[in-house]
Parts: C-alpha cells; structure tokens; sequence
C-alpha cells in the first residue's frame, strides 16, 4: 500500500511538494517515490493564487481516493494550542522539537507573520475531515487507527531523526545541496524516484518516511511527539507530530558527515 506526502504551501501552486510513497511487497529494495505536481494552470485565474485549501483538499482527497491511499501527512499544524497543556506559546509537540514557529491559543502564533500559513493548514485539515478523514488519535494502537488518517510531518526534524543533516532554506538551497541531501537520505533509506525532486519534493519524501511505518503498523520505526488531538472551546487543539527513525540495520554513515567536501555532489539516482 502506498501512502501521501505533502509539503504545504499556500502562495503558489507549484510550491506544493507531493510524494506518493511505498515499499515493495517484500519489504525488501527501495522505496518507490512518485514525485506529482501541480502548477493550478487547469484552475480559472482567480484560483490560481493563493492556493485555495478548500480546493487542495478535494485534490488530495481525490488522489487518495484513486490510489487507495488511508495515510495523509500534512507538513504544518493541524490545531492550536491547548489552555491546559502547561505551556505559554506553543503545543507540547512544538516544544519537544523546539520548532522555530510555534502554535499558541487561536489566533495567537509565534512569529506573527506565521499565522496565515497556519491558518491556511489548518483549514486543509478540516476540508479533508469533511471528506471523511480523522486526525490521527492513538500513538500505542495501531488497529484503532481510522483507516483515512491525518499524521502531522515535520520534515526538518525528520532529517535530524535520521541522523541527517536537514535541507537549508528553499531561498539557500542550491542544486548541490539538493543532490547531497537525497545522495544522504538514499544511503540511510533507498529510494527510487521518476524524477529528481526539487526542494519541496524533496521535503515531502522525507517526511512522508513515517508514514511507511505506520502503514505496516511498525511502531519501532516511527517517533511520536505530542499529544492527541482534541476539541476544545470550539477548535482543535494539540495533536502528534511523527517522525521517522534509521531502519534497524548497520550502516557505515561516516561519509555524511564530510558530504560533498571528500566525494564531490553525488548525482540523482533515477530508475
């Protein structure tokens, strides 16, 4: 089964970094990566920026849809902070990763250039929930899981859980970073893609790696941090941000650490 990844954007279509992802059968050789994108050229004019979340939920859902996809991870905050969770600007997951924004009492986000984005993920979230998925509760049982699930990605903190150095900035990046971060991210976890991908793709691939845990229900290689969501005084407050972990197997990473200094950029691999 394969599940969906996405890096949320709301400026621009083409921002959108989307990654179907899934392992062979056998769990054995690399795991497939069909990198899809979306340019809204097909929209009417007025739709075309922002990016409506209304409209990317369809999309999504309807994506989900055709390929039989019941995981969705979303990169960016499915709820605000809750009153009771002891903590003056940011939910508990935000502070076990110390995230550089964080999610206060509605309305309330640090920084306050923040908030439209957001506002914006948060409204993708619900849009889905009116189709039908449910944010993702439970971190201990996996048979009480809904079969549509929201999981909450963090790709920043997923590259740094697999003992990656994380992408810089989508205004630093260059192409050699790029190169050098999937050669990375290819040596811990193999992957094939029908493309290169570009930094949003990219981001969306390593964050959607838990969700191949959590479609075998391997609770050994996935790390949950936070709380489970839950409604309160009339909005959703809370919930998990999961993160992959190196799969169990020896590998000689030493090489990560000098990275394009001693083996030059490595090349994408494509099938």
């Amino acid at each position: 089964m394969a599940i969906l990844s996405v890096d949320l954007a709301f400026r621009h279509w083409s921002d959108l970094g989307i990654a179907v992802l899934s392992r062979p059968a056998q769990q054995a050789g690399p795991v497939d990566c069909e990198l899809i994108a979306w340019d809204g050229s097909d929209l009417d004019e007025d739709q075309r920026q922002p990016v409506h979340a209304e409209i990317l939920a369809g999309r999504l859902n309807h994506l989900c849809n055709v390929r039989g996809i019941q995981i969705l991870l979303l990169d960016g905050p499915q709820a605000w902070k809750s009153r009771q969770n002891g903590l003056q600007h940011a939910r508990l997951s935000e502070r076990q990763l110390n995230t550089a924004a964080k999610t206060g009492l509605p309305g309330m986000v640090k920084p306050v250039t923040y908030r439209t984005f957001t506002e914006f993920c948060m409204d993708v979230y619900d849009g889905l929930c009116r189709r039908g998925w449910k944010r993702l509760s439970t971190q201990n049982h996996p048979g009480a899981w809904p079969e549509r699930v929201l999981v909450e990605s963090y790709p920043y903190a997923a590259w740094r859980s697999l003992g990656l150095h994380p992408l810089p900035s989508k205004r630093r990046a260059r192409v050699s970073d790029l190169a050098a971060g999937f050669a990375a991210l290819d040596a811990v976890v193999p992957l094939q893609v029908n493309r290169p991908p570009n930094h949003d793709q990219l981001q969306a691939i390593v964050g959607g790696i838990a969700g191949l845990a959590l479609e075998a229900q391997d609770l050994g290689a996935a790390r949950f941090l936070g709380q489970s969501p839950r409604r309160e005084e009339g909005h959703w407050r809370e919930g998990f941000i999961v993160l992959p972990v190196p799969p169990r197997r020896p590998a000689n990473l030493r090489w990560l650490q000098n990275g394009t200094e001693k083996f030059g950029v490595p090349a994408y691999p494509c099938p």
